[in-house]
């Protein structure tokens, strides 16, 4: 069994394992590092895993007096990258981690070897997480019943009972300050007219059974971003690395050795529609 080691990092927890050429993972609005969780024993004997809890997510600090937007997240990930003296790494962000990837892509793309992004979006999201719904969910059933109400439709319908409720005590950390200042800011990214200037090698993954950034907005990605492909997942909702790792791992693997980053294999059989 693979061990990871917590390092606190100005104001985030990043869980790192294994070694061998950087996987930076950055997960999405109020879910934590753990929701990368299946992809820690299947690549960390080939590959550094770094996934990084956002501040005011999972175990990571949550502090009044700093923002929580996707700027500021941007600056998150490029201190985790100067502390732990990564040049270059892939970028996996899933969700809002996933527009957090985009942005860090467009500002250093130096720093980004190639890039992953899971049920993410160029800009808005699903009426579930659109911020009007969001803030008013908020005020009414207050932070965690919000929270993991969408969580509870973001599973796809092959999801068990246990990975739900796993997810649901996740989101249940990120406290209403942090969650009304994300979603705000997430709402508010716009990416459509800068996906051009990505060039790194491009891995676009949805679930087909995604309600949450359905498969039309990785699509739309896919087509903006000049040198990407585009998988979709089927029996799979909003987390498809998480309820089908034996899809997602064996795509993930494949997309990462024909980049000439990892000689390793995933076995399994992927069953995924392509679009290259």
């Amino acid at each position: 069994m693979t061990l990871s080691k917590a390092i606190k990092i100005g104001d985030t927890i990043v869980e790192v394992s294994g070694a061998g050429t950087p996987l930076v993972f950055v997960h999405g609005f109020t879910t934590t590092a753990e929701f990368w969780r299946e992809q820690v024993e299947a690549f960390s004997s080939r590959h550094q895993m770094v996934r990084i809890n956002l501040p005011g997510h999972g175990r990571s600090p949550r502090p009044e007096d700093r923002r929580y937007t996707i700027d500021a997240f941007v600056n998150d990930v490029l201190s985790v990258y100067r502390t732990l003296a990564i040049e270059s790494a892939v970028l996996v962000g899933l969700s809002m981690g996933g527009t957090v990837a985009q942005s860090f892509a467009l500002s250093y793309p130096e720093r980004v070897r190639a890039l992953v992004l899971v049920g993410a979006t160029p800009h808005g999201l699903g009426a579930d997480v659109n911020v009007d719904n969001v803030l008013k969910a908020i005020d009414e059933l207050g932070v965690v019943s919000a929270s993991q109400r969408v969580i509870e439709r973001s599973f796809g319908s092959a999801a068990s009972p246990e990975l739900i409720e796993f997810a649901r005590k996740e989101v249940a950390q990120t406290p209403a300050f942090v969650a009304r200042e994300a979603i705000k800011s997430l709402n508010a990214s716009d990416s459509r007219s800068r996906l051009g200037e990505i060039h790194v090698p491009t891995l676009v993954v949805v679930g087909d059974e995604d309600i949450i950034t359905p498969p039309s907005e990785s699509r739309a990605l896919a087509a903006g971003i000049p040198n990407s492909e585009l998988a979709i997942i089927s029996e799979a909702g909003h987390f498809p690395m998480l309820e089908r790792p034996d899809r997602f791992n064996p795509l993930f693997g494949e997309f990462l050795m024909k980049q000439g980053i990892s000689l390793s294999h995933v076995s399994a059989t992927a069953n995924v529609q392509q679009n290259i």
